[in-house]
Order: C-alpha cells, then structure tokens, then sequence
C-alpha cells in the first residue's frame, strides 16, 4: 500500500499537544472524543498509513493520566438506537466500549446518562451498571438549551447535573455515537469543577475537517461526504480569521455553537481561553501528511463510493435524494466523475459480456481482475480466486478448488439447508480453498497472498449478499456495487 500518511509522528506530534493543554489549566482537562477509537476505518481509507487504531494507541501513551467517561443519552436507549456499523445499541455498545477499554488497560472511571427526564429503560440500564458496580451519573435536560445562557449556567442548568467523580488530569469524554452529549458533559463538569475552585479546562480531539488543509481538499471534502447524510458542511472558521487573520477550516456545527460556548466560558470563568473553534480543537493530522497526492486520490476513491453507498441506500430505503444529491456535489467539487474508479466500468464491461453478474478488483500495481457468474460460483467468489491466483503467479486456467469439493457443499446447501442458490459465497468458497491448502502446494500458495487483497478497490456488477459483504469488509477490500438486486424479488 502506498503510504500518505505519517502515523508516528501523528502519534508523537496529537500526544505532546494534549499534554501541553492540560498544562494551560489547572492539570485538569476534559477531552472530548468525537469518532471511532478502536476503528476509525474512514481515516485509514482517506488518510493511507493511518493506524485505524491509532487514537486507541494514543490513549495507551497517556494511559497513566487519563480516565474514561463513557456518555449515552437516555434518548438514545428509549430508542433503542443502533451503531450502523456495528448492528447493536447504544446501550450494549457502552458495555462493550467498557470492556475493550479495560481490556487494554485504560481506566474507565463512570457512566453518564444524559437528557434524562424520566425515562423508564435509561432506569433500568441504570440499575444493569450499578450492579456490575459501574459509577453512573445522571444529567438532565435544560429548559432553553443552549440559547438560555443565565439557566444553563446556573445552579437551576449545570448545577442540577450530578457532579462526576474524577481521579486524573485528563478526562476522556467519548460516546457510542454523535448526539450523545459529550460537549454537555464537559461544560458541566467545568461549572462544577469552578464552584470547587478549580479552573478546569476544555479541548476536543479531532481528525476531520483538517483545519490547516485547503477547505475543498479532496480529504476534507471526504469527510463531507462521510457526514452527508447529517447535513454536516465544512466552512471557513469566521471567528479564528477575525481573531488572527489566519484561515482555518472547521465545520457547521462547531461555528454555529461557538457564540454559545462563548458566552458559557465567561459566564463561568470571566473570560473565554479560546478565540475559535479552531482553538478549541487538538488537531495535528494536517501536519503528518507526507504524501498529498496518495491522500487526494484515496479521498477521491472515498467520495465515489459514499456515492455509490448512498445510492444502494436509496434502493434499499435507507437515504434519500437529498443525500445522494449532495454527494453528487461533492464529486463535482473534487473534479471526479465515477470513471474515476477504474473497477466500475470493468465490471460493468464483463457483466454486458457474460449477461450476468460480475465483479472486478484492482490490484495495488494497478492490475484489474474480473469475476463472472458460473454454475458453481458467484462472481464474487470468482473474482477472490482468480486475484489470488495472479498474485500468487499461477495459470489462470489453473482450478484452485475442484468441483469434487464445491459439488458436496452445494448438495448441503440446497438439499439440507434449503437454499435456492447453489453457488458459493465467498465465505464458503475461503473455506474450501483453505480446505484444499491441505493437500494441495498451488491452493496453500493461493491462499497466503490474501493479505495483499488489504485496500484493493473492486465493484459488483450488482449488490451483494451481507455475507459477501462482510468478507470483502473482512479482507479489507474497499467495495462498491450497482444500485440493483441480481433479481427482481422484494423480499428474501
């Protein structure tokens, strides 16, 4: 994989910066973190060489002076709200944060629930943590938030919200998903830490938008793309250009509550310590680009497949017009079109040849393999092994699985699993490879080159199975498909 990205000088520069701003307070700093810890995989895609785990090894770096508030809104577990990547809810994803934390020895101090007014499940989850001898706290919805200043910062707003005990200099402020009230969280704390006479601090650590990178830059206009169906935008910083003249790229949200926040800081304090959003931000990714022209083409692939992504969507119910709208936008800001993305057309060209459906992948030299439907595989199953075999440099016509193997998987599934598709998926068609590894030296030879299917491109002629899906996530190859079913079923 071609490298843009500097990750351990990320890790060095993110860290030192923490650590400074916690020493512009008094050694009390509340941190909200926004996105993915453990698996921050939308940066690795835009940003190659970036760790997906890289703020969890941040964190392990700082371990000895942080602890972990972990933030769900009461909201959020009447819902039952699920994290989309993940298919659990908010609720269980606390309790598996809790554990992945510990499991790396981070502290994780306590629990807050959020925009609580009475609800009976946020009770019972409540009750569920205190047995497993879990601190939770309890904040509450605000009359006016967050335009009612003189309420919020008051003993009637902040003040009615239970203080949370805490042991470290720096406080980890993170939450199963946006919405959550981190930045809430935080400003209640400094209230409460005030009338303790302490002068806490408050920073968020952030990867995207990138605020010393151009605004329209491929990487900053993929992380629209990443947010289009929240209606987020990336804009100029107006208040850091008038502050210091300088231009500054932060997004929407940020600029339209930083009056607010504004207003909080000196109301609590006397004074605010930032003159920005940007300010508030501990933001070093910018600076750890080593190759822009890697990062500009990998943000560009983002794009078009958040396009292609919003589009399936749009079949399956999921989004609507405005959000692949929007995306289509963004294409055009970026200059990009999806010829673009080299596999789309591949695929499309085997599909019209075969008059079935097909897959293609491109390799990282730039190779493009094709797949084609047969009587025992699907194409994508296909595609998988015919990459395998050009990267482990054998025959084309060479059969890797013989039909002995494929025929008895295919008698179990249609005639004792009941299924009506005989042809393999990919999972069962890695299994029967790894299975003829055993005794056959091209098949082990094969299957040893799949790591370097990590970060290849490919696209389907047709959407995909979740099973099929779920391996290409597996092996790391960064999927796209026509917005269309293989047939013309409603339900499966």
């Amino acid at each position: 994989m071609r490298i843009g990205f500097d990750n351990e000088k990320y890790l060095q520069m993110q860290s030192e910066h923490i650590r400074e701003r916690i020493n512009h307070f008094d050694n009390k700093l509340y941190l909200e973190f926004g996105g993915k810890l453990f698996d921050d995989y939308h940066a690795s895609r835009v940003l190659p060489g970036f760790a997906p785990d890289s703020k969890l090894k941040l964190l392990m770096q700082l371990s000895d002076q942080a602890e972990i508030v972990i933030v769900i809104s009461a909201v959020d577990i009447e819902k039952n709200k699920v994290r989309g990547d993940l298919g659990i809810t908010y609720d269980s994803d606390v309790l598996r944060l809790m554990e992945a934390f510990k499991g790396q020895n981070l502290y994780v101090g306590s629990v807050v629930i959020t925009q609580y007014s009475g609800q009976t499940s946020a009770d019972h989850f409540k009750t569920k943590l205190e047995k497993l001898n879990i601190k939770v706290y309890t904040h509450y919805n605000i009359e006016g938030y967050p335009s009612n200043i003189p309420l919020i910062v008051s003993d009637e707003g902040y003040g009615k919200n239970d203080y949370i005990e805490t042991t470290r200099p720096l406080v980890i402020i993170t939450a199963p998903g946006p919405g959550s009230g981190k930045m809430a969280t935080c400003l209640s704390q400094l209230y409460h830490e005030h009338k303790r006479g302490i002068r806490a601090g408050y920073a968020k650590f952030e990867t995207f938008p990138i605020w010393n990178i151009p605004l329209k830059h491929p990487v900053n206009l993929a992380y629209e793309a990443a947010t289009a169906d929240l209606n987020d935008v990336n804009m100029i910083d107006p208040f850091h250009l008038d502050a210091y003249g300088i231009t500054t790229v932060n997004y929407n949200r940020d600029v339209e509550i930083f009056p607010v926040l504004d207003a909080i800081f000196e109301r609590i304090y006397g004074e605010n310590p930032y003159k920005s959003p940007t300010d508030m931000g501990v933001n070093m990714a910018g600076n750890c680009i080593c190759d822009d022209a890697v990062c500009c083409e990998a943000s560009n692939q983002e794009i078009i497949r958040r396009y292609y992504a919003a589009l399936k969507g749009l079949v399956e119910g999921t989004s609507d017009e405005n959000e692949v709208f929007k995306l289509k936008l963004l294409m055009n800001q970026a200059h990009i079109t999806i010829d673009a993305r080299k596999v789309v057309q591949a695929a499309l060209s085997r599909a019209k040849q075969t008059k079935a459906p097909a897959a293609a992948l491109e390799l990282e030299d730039g190779t493009i393999i094709t797949g084609k439907t047969t009587p025992l595989l699907g194409a994508s199953s296909a595609l998988l092994l015919n990459a395998l075999k050009t990267l482990a440099g054998l025959d084309d016509e060479l059969h890797l699985i013989s039909p002995t193997v494929i025929e008895p998987i295919q008698k179990l599934k249609t005639e004792y699993l009941g299924s009506k598709n005989p042809r393999l998926h990919t999972d069962e068609v890695l299994i029967a490879l790894s299975m003829c590894a055993a005794t056959d030296m091209n098949a082990q030879l094969a299957l040893e080159q799949i790591p370097k299917l990590q970060c290849c491109q490919a696209h389907s002629s047709v959407m995909l199975s979740t099973v099929d899906i779920k391996v290409f996530k597996r092996l790391g190859i960064q999927l796209t498909s026509e917005p269309k079913h293989e047939n013309k079923k409603i339900y499966k």
